[in-house]
């Protein structure tokens, strides 16, 4: 996948309010790493998303996927529950890239 293309996909995942509303929630309990055994205190799963966002659960799966899909947030399965936080890194090579090209 070339950079463009990876910059084009993210870009498309940020353009959407909600997910933008997501990535925020995400920001404010959701940086770190999934993976960690305590995952609840580092992100937050689709039930609280749901919470925070006021949306169906298929709304919130569709909107976490393409989130996961840009590499923006990051997902780990526990038991029954999806676990999510902001991939950081990421997001700061997205306003490199802007920053690069605009």
């Amino acid at each position: 996948m070339t950079a463009q293309i990876s910059l084009n996909q993210t870009l498309h995942a940020i353009a959407d309010p909600t997910r933008r509303r997501i990535l925020q929630a995400l920001k404010q309990r959701g940086t770190g790493s999934p993976t960690a055994p305590s995952a609840g205190k580092n992100g937050l799963c689709a039930g609280d998303i749901e919470e925070r966002i006021q949306l169906s659960q298929p709304t919130i799966s569709h909107h976490m996927a393409i989130l996961t899909k840009a590499g923006l947030v990051m997902a780990v399965k526990q038991g029954q529950w999806r676990w999510y936080c902001r991939n950081e890194k990421a997001l700061r090579r997205v306003v490199k890239s802007l920053r690069a090209q605009l």
